[in-house]
């Protein structure tokens, strides 16, 4: 009866710990971050084998270890160590030789190679390799099982079975990194690079959405027209990939051409865009703001209208940030003949216009008008600063706080300066 019972004790941990390893496979597998999935990877594999202490050395091209992922030490003992291990005693017997590795007492191993001063004391160790295809990314280093005991053979099992779901999530983090990547730069290929114009400032920036690569329909352009003023625009398609991303492209090369060629008010500006769209492309649907600086005395004067889209928020020193509210009118996509208004704003030397589209103002967890309030209080903050502090500060505070959609962001800041002849570089990052 005691060995029947034993054996139901037995089996029912067993299936504990396949119920652990199941779900800790699908936490792994759940993240796309590859900085998270090495975490969840060592933190599943020390709750699977009941150890205290975890790491994950990641082997470098030269051999060594590249990076050091650890759980179970505190970040005042780890500055207490030093510098994380390069991949020398145990650890580089596993790089060298990588199969699972158990030991009774690590230290007494002929290739330990001892703790530095202030490491917390170690003694049982289960080693295992990570493997993503067919190359060792790395190795997982449990030391201290719970409770004093050896790591046994179902902890050397289930750590490995972990290793080998890590490796697929691995190797889908890093397909992501370089899909985001190649999205990221063809969309930047798409957006122009700025003029440098006498009297004001300049300033773009564009940020993908924090959520699966994909191309977006975000994007802004400033041209100068025959009477030689700047005309601002910035526009949202709706949708993302690769249809999002021709429409964006097709609209804002008309809208490049309409506004050069008819020298009209931005709201017939955007009419005559309306017009084309419908008769041409079925419609899209779209925001867009078209915005004119015209020089006048002491500053700036602000003609715009919009389709749909976000109010231009206009910062300048010593005032209150104000967002110009007016008429936005449909987005267009919708009826041609509606009408949409024209606005108008002077703008003082020194202050700043800034359009955007809406992920700038849309963040997870907050109301569209807490997040438009944040930014206005975070832009007038900077009224002061060089326009490039102020727009980097306004992407970081989106995409600390969970931006989910693509970001367009330009600015302008009324200024006294001489033309300077030239372009800008490419549009920025965060």
């Amino acid at each position: 009866m005691e060995r029947l019972e034993e054996g139901l004790r037995h089996v029912g941990h067993l299936h504990e710990r396949m119920q652990g390893l199941l779900a800790a496979v699908l936490a792994v597998g759940s993240d796309l971050d590859l900085e998270a999935v090495l975490r969840q990877i060592v933190e599943s594999a020390v709750s699977l084998s009941e150890a205290t202490y975890g790491a994950l050395g990641v082997v470098g091209e030269d051999g060594g270890l590249s990076r050091f992922i650890t759980v179970g030490v505190d970040e005042k003992t780890i500055a207490e160590i030093g510098p994380y291990p390069e991949g020398r005693g145990i650890l580089g017997l596993l790089i060298r030789e990588p199969v699972p590795l158990r030991l009774h007492d690590l230290g007494k191993h002929p290739d330990s190679y001892g703790f530095p001063e202030n490491h917390p004391p170690m003694t049982s160790f289960l080693g295992v390799p990570v493997r993503v295809r067919d190359e060792v990314f790395g190795n997982l280093y449990l030391t201290e099982k719970r409770g004093g005991g050896d790591f046994t053979g179902d902890d050397e099992e289930i750590v490995t079975a972990l290793a080998r779901a890590a490796g697929v999530a691995i190797e889908n983090a890093r397909l992501y990194h370089r899909l985001r990547q190649a999205t990221e730069a063809f969309q930047r290929r798409l957006l122009p690079d700025l003029p440098r114009l006498a009297g004001l400032e300049l300033e773009a920036r564009y940020e993908p959405s924090s959520d699966a690569p994909r191309i977006g329909g975000d994007w802004y352009d400033l041209i100068r027209l025959p009477d030689k003023v700047p005309c601002l625009m910035v526009g949202d398609v709706m949708g993302h990939g690769l249809e999002a991303a021709a429409v964006m492209s097709q609209i804002s090369n008309m809208l490049r051409v309409i506004a050069f060629d008819e020298e009209e008010p931005p709201s017939r500006i955007l009419h005559r865009l309306d017009e084309v769209l419908h008769a041409l492309h079925g419609a899209p649907m779209a925001t867009v703001i078209v915005v004119r600086l015209e020089p006048a005395p002491g500053g700036r004067t602000l003609h715009w209208a919009a389709a749909g889209h976000p109010p231009p928020l206009v910062v300048t020193p010593g005032r209150r940030p104000r967002y110009l509210v007016g008429e936005p009118g449909p987005p267009l996509g919708v009826d041609p003949d509606l009408p949409r208004g024209d606005h108008r704003e002077d703008l003082p030397a020194g202050s700043s216009v800034l359009l955007y589209t809406d992920g700038l103002v849309e963040t997870r967890g907050r109301s569209l008008e807490t997040g438009m309030a944040e930014a206005a209080e975070l832009a007038a903050e900077y009224a002061a600063a060089p326009l490039p502090d102020m727009c980097d500060a306004l992407l970081r505070r989106s995409t600390a706080s969970g931006q989910y959609d693509d970001i367009a962001l330009l600015a302008a800041r009324v200024t006294d300066q001489s033309r300077i002849k030239g372009t800008t570089s490419r549009p920025q990052a965060r």
